[in-house]
Order: C-alpha cells, then sequence, then structure tokens
C-alpha cells in the first residue's frame, strides 16, 4: 500500500521584512491544512505577502536550496518582479509537528 505523502501537521512560518538592518514587519503564518509541505510553505508565503501587502516573490534556485538546508531563506529583490521598498523579506519555519 502507498503511503500518501499528506500529513496532519500544522506548519508555523516566520516572516520578516528588513531594511538597513532594521526589521520593518513581521507576521507569523500557520497552516493546519491537510496537505504537503511543500503546498503549505508556498501558500503560507502567499498569505504573509498579502498581509504585508507585497507582491509574492519568485523562487530562485538559491532560495530553494538554503530553505532545504535550513528550513530558512531571504528573498532579496531579485526574486520580485515589481520594485520594493526594503533589503530582503526572510522566512524561518518555526514550527512543524509530525
Amino acid at each position: 500500500m502507498k503511503r500518501s505523502r499528506k500529513a496532519d501537521t500544522t506548519v508555523r512560518i516566520w516572516f520578516r521584512q528588513f531594511k538597513e538592518n532594521r526589521m520593518l514587519r513581521d507576521v507569523t503564518v500557520s497552516d493546519h491544512e491537510d496537505d504537503t509541505r511543500t503546498h503549505k510553505v508556498v501558500r503560507s508565503l502567499e498569505h504573509a505577502c498579502a498581509d504585508m501587502d507585497l507582491p509574492v516573490p519568485v523562487w530562485l534556485e538559491v532560495n530553494i536550496s538554503d530553505f532545504k538546508r535550513n528550513a530558512k531563506c531571504r528573498f532579496y529583490q531579485d526574486s520580485f518582479l515589481e520594485p520594493v521598498e526594503f533589503d530582503f523579506l526572510e522566512m524561518q519555519v518555526i514550527e512543524e509537528d509530525y
């Protein structure tokens, strides 16, 4: 029997917006949906950007590898299709229940 990749887990991700080494804003997003971790992360990023009134960044290869390695990554200006008024948006997984 094939095991489902979906799990009843909670993922909490902290999003922080920085400019000149100062945190401008932050938001924490929790996802309790029955879905894969990848879908939860992408959905949380979309919710955080909507809450902060930001365009959703594009996942570059460096973002993907940093996130896989550290459960944390930074989106700089080159990840956004529109100009943004900050230096980077950082996302970090702060809780995962398995």
